[in-house]
């Protein structure tokens, strides 16, 4: 009986072993490969030379293009991410009002979702091209420009252009996790706060975000998590140019590895990504178990 008992406790491991080992080598093996490469000397063609140590690190941290990008990585997800919560918000609480064709507008604001990131990146390209892009023509048909704006070719135009189809492409997701979070809202709280006197703002600023606070953080981590690994809308428009002046992390990598032929380097910034990934969970976590306590 006791060994029937113990074999029993201990089948239901037996049962994930074989899917967990497959699970834990398909993460683990591409890890422990980039860890590591990082520490190697790495020729275009991937072949391991000999051990750097942290060379490639130092390298990197010592390149000013690294660091600019850096920088743009984390102006890119801040502003991506913080326009996403801005504009789906006010979005999803105008779904989830009761209105004629209210199906038809969901399905709209879905749209920029079916469609692939890179396709959604080759549109936006040839609408702002400089010579035949429907941007610049119906700027100039309103009289708003007088002549072509090089909107692709200048880095401080460029990148602000690629941060407003971030938010575009990511308002569609977000707006998803909205309407399931206001869908579960009592709207009998709603009413008796209108009996009560209280007002459309005293209502979303009292009801409305608390509840909805829970998705708005679980928006805000997946979201930040897709958007600092977002590759194709940067890659695809610019390329990470004109003179570096667009890149972010998840670029700069894929220049380094495939463009320029030092995937050692690019190594160890796939690393600092995971590292500055790992930092924010962890930050994030901790918030929101000091939130909860205080709750």
């Amino acid at each position: 009986m006791p060994s029937s008992h113990s074999s029993s406790r201990f089948s239901p491991w037996l049962l994930i072993l074989p899917s967990f080992v497959l699970a834990l080598f398909i993460v683990s093996y591409p890890f422990f490969t980039i860890v590591y490469q990082s520490l190697h000397d790495v020729s275009r063609f991937g072949v391991v030379r000999e051990f750097t140590g942290t060379a490639n690190f130092v390298t990197i941290f010592t390149d000013p293009v690294f660091m600019q990008t850096l920088y743009r990585t984390l102006i890119w997800t801040a502003c991506v991410v913080g326009g996403t919560i801005v504009v789906a918000v006010p979005t999803s609480l105008i779904l989830s009002q009761d209105f004629y064709g209210r199906g038809i507008a969901r399905a709209i604001s879905m749209l920029p979702w079916s469609i692939s990131l890179t396709m959604t990146a080759i549109i936006w390209r040839w609408a702002f091209n400089t010579e035949f892009g429907m941007i610049n023509l119906g700027l100039m048909q309103l009289g708003l420009i007088q002549e072509p704006v090089q909107w692709l070719a200048d880095p401080e135009l460029a990148f602000p252009v690629e941060i407003l189809i971030g938010v575009l492409v990511s308002v569609p997701f977000t707006v998803t996790i909205f309407l399931g979070g206001l869908s579960s809202v009592p709207h009998d709280i709603y009413e008796a706060a209108r009996i009560e006197g209280a007002t459309n703002w005293q209502q979303f600023t009292k009801i409305t975000l608390p509840l909805l606070r829970p998705f708005i953080n679980i928006a805000l981590v997946l979201n930040v998590i897709y958007v600092f690994n977002s590759f194709p809308i940067i890659w695809v428009m610019t390329q990470g140019g004109p003179d570096n002046g667009t890149h972010i992390l998840v670029t700069y990598l894929y220049e380094l590895a495939f463009r320029l032929g030092r995937p050692g380097e690019a190594a160890a910034v796939s690393l600092v990504m995971l590292v500055m990934l790992f930092a924010f969970t962890a930050m994030y976590m901790r918030l929101q178990g000091k939130e909860e306590e205080h709750a």
